[in-house]
């Protein structure tokens, strides 16, 4: 067997390991949340029959495990189950909100991964002197600041003392597309300036680390300018780990949008389940996070899938 496709193989069923292994995290933390939920779900004044019949409907009568390997079996199926406050199909109520996170991380990657690239190629062209060292403090900056205290002071600067854009970020399929795009403005800079700096940072350092080769000093002394042997040689060189970290961020906005989406009250898969976490939904809650551990688990495959179809060794053995 060719060593990439073994390699390649050996990944993909290391992550559904991995998914399996999360998916039992995630239904184990579920079980192990204090309360009940069938009391969280009918209140304190409901009465012991009416408890007695949602445990029931629920399954909380019978063991975990036996609740577990359903649950599983059905998520295996595409069957998410219905939620425990509205009785609706949780795979229709997620497919809006999942399209509506993916549209503000794609929005928010689109602008991101490109600036953050440049910004580290800036910064070796320009290494230990005065732009290096102005990307370097604003990028650690933004990068020190928790996104809700960004979020909230874009609201307030930007949407209420300036009135450009709208300070919630609500979406709908009526809208157009610069409808849309004016609503979403103040996330997608949230979380460019969340993610921006460690791109930034993880490109530079990997640029600065292939520019220490041997093929690079041969390109200085062909005479070769800075921006051709950063741009020609250096960059290509450093693709896997550029991939690796622009994949880890890429999960990130879409895993960790549930702080931005709250703050800007967006319809999202975070609002979504912050919604029915505290209303105590467990299949929602066991739905979103086998989603989201999905997503995660995903992207960092194709960025080990790209890191081994970008090492030569590998493409061309011997």
């Amino acid at each position: 067997m060719h060593p990439i496709i073994k390699l390649v193989s050996q990944r993909l069923a290391l992550g559904l390991l991995l998914l399996l292994g999360a998916s039992a995290l995630i239904f184990g933390l579920t079980e192990a949340l204090p309360g009940d939920a069938a009391q969280a779900v009918l209140g304190q004044s409901a009465t012991p029959e009416a408890l007695a019949n949602l445990r029931e409907e629920m399954g909380l009568d019978r063991p975990a495990l036996t609740r577990y390997f359903e649950w599983l079996g059905g998520i295996v199926q595409g069957d998410l189950g219905h939620s425990l406050t509205n009785k609706l199909d949780i795979a229709e109520s997620v497919g809006g909100r999942l399209g509506n996170t993916l549209f503000l991380a794609f929005w928010a990657a689109i602008i991101s991964v490109p600036l953050a690239i440049f910004l580290g190629l800036l910064a070796v062209r320009y290494r230990n002197r005065w732009p290096d060292k102005l990307i370097s403090a604003v990028t650690l900056t933004t990068i020190s600041i928790p996104e809700f205290l960004i979020g909230y002071v874009l609201v307030y600067f930007v949407a209420v003392k300036l009135g450009m854009f709208s300070p919630l970020a609500m979406i709908n399929d009526s809208m157009t597309l610069g409808q849309k795009l004016n609503s979403i403005a103040l996330p997608v800079i949230v979380l460019t300036l969340v993610v921006l700096a460690h791109m930034m940072r993880m490109t530079r350092a990997a640029i600065l680390n292939v520019m220490q080769s041997a093929y690079v000093e041969t390109a200085e002394l062909k005479g070769l300018s800075n921006f051709k042997i950063i741009y020609r040689h250096a960059l290509p060189n450093a693709v896997a780990p550029i991939v690796n970290v622009v994949m880890l961020n890429l999960a990130y906005l879409v895993v960790g949008v549930v702080v931005v989406e709250v703050v800007f009250v967006y319809p999202g898969m975070g609002q979504y389940l912050v919604d029915h976490v505290t209303k105590r939904d467990v299949p929602v809650v066991l739905a979103c996070g086998v989603i989201f551990a999905a997503i995660y688990i995903g992207l960092n495959m194709v960025a080990d899938i790209v890191a081994i179809l970008a090492n030569p060794r590998l493409r061309h053995p011997k």
